[in-house]
């Protein structure tokens, strides 16, 4: 299976400050981790995403406050900051899911992962937040609609629940959000009735994990209650929110997901549709499991 891996020098240059969690130091450890299989991925370099692109998703206002905040080197709120190069970052991050699914539609592979900074999945279509700017997943899936793949799914298994594609989809029947998170943890939405409103009703599911849950209690989800709704669905093309902060390690939450029960988690996800995937890193905040868990989601997005 021919993957891609997708992403840009222009990430390390998003600086948080010191002592944020989410660091550069985050990308150097993913990029020294694939070094053993780097010659067999398609290296994919993105382009940043127009304002006409970003604007799928995000208000102008939103856009332009990134773009503020970012010149003057300020913080959105206090666990989003910038840095005078986020908002290129930014802009490149959401490019690098319209880099794949270009490189998707072309032949020139069946799957990408987006090693990108800043993550996406807390920015809501009118407000940056959660250490996110801009929602890379939420534009890339309008980008893959008006590409052809009118089924869009969206599977999220950050530890965080991803509000902002939630939101952003909330009322749409084209795009189905299922998402597996941690209980009463940040931002505090995502509960099991939030199930969507209008035609989009029935095609949001959120599954919580109580703290101290681990494979067994994630495998139970991707290995019973998704196969089933990814066949109801259709998708024409899975999206994943990749979050790794799930693993036993993480210092920002409580779960104790082991690196197999990540491998477990993929294989599951990846077995669920003979469709295009394209993986997006959000969450995971212990460096050295980060790497690990990633090389783990790339091998099994190359084998299974």
């Amino acid at each position: 299976m021919q993957v891609a891996f997708v992403t840009d020098t222009v990430f390390f240059k998003h600086d948080t400050g010191i002592g944020h969690p989410e660091s550069a130091a985050r990308l150097r450890a993913i990029v020294s981790a694939i070094a053993p299989i780097k010659e067999s991925l398609v290296e994919v370099s993105p382009k940043a995403a127009s304002l006409s692109e970003i604007a799928r998703i995000h208000s102008n206002a939103q856009i332009s406050e990134v773009e503020a905040c970012s010149e003057r080197a300020g913080a959105i709120d206090s666990d989003t900051i910038c840095s005078h190069d986020s908002y290129l970052a930014a802009r490149t991050a959401v490019g690098t899911g319209i880099a794949a699914i270009d490189g998707i539609k072309s032949g020139s592979f069946e799957r990408a992962f987006c090693a990108v900074r800043p993550p996406g999945h807390h920015a809501t279509p009118e407000r940056s937040m959660g250490f996110c700017l801009f929602n890379n997943i939420a534009v890339s899936a309008r980008y893959a609609q008006e590409q052809g793949f009118k089924k869009v799914m969206i599977i999220d298994f950050d530890v965080h629940h991803g509000n902002g594609t939630q939101d952003a989809f909330y009322a749409d029947d084209t795009v189905f959000y299922f998402s597996s998170h941690q209980a009463f943890a940040y931002p505090g939405t995502g509960m099991e009735n939030e199930t969507g409103v209008g035609k989009g009703e029935g095609y949001t599911r959120n599954f919580l994990l109580m703290p101290d849950s681990g494979d067994t209690e994630v495998f139970d989800i991707y290995q019973n209650d998704l196969p089933p709704i990814v066949a109801a669905f259709n998708p024409d093309i899975i999206l994943v929110s990749a979050g790794y902060d799930l693993h036993e390690s993480d210092p920002l939450a409580q779960l104790n997901v082991t690196t197999e029960g990540i491998r477990g988690i993929v294989c599951a996800i990846l077995d669920s549709a003979d469709v295009p995937f394209v993986f997006f890193l959000e969450g995971g905040y212990d460096v050295e499991a980060l790497g690990r868990n990633v090389r783990v989601t790339i091998e099994e997005m190359m084998e299974s």
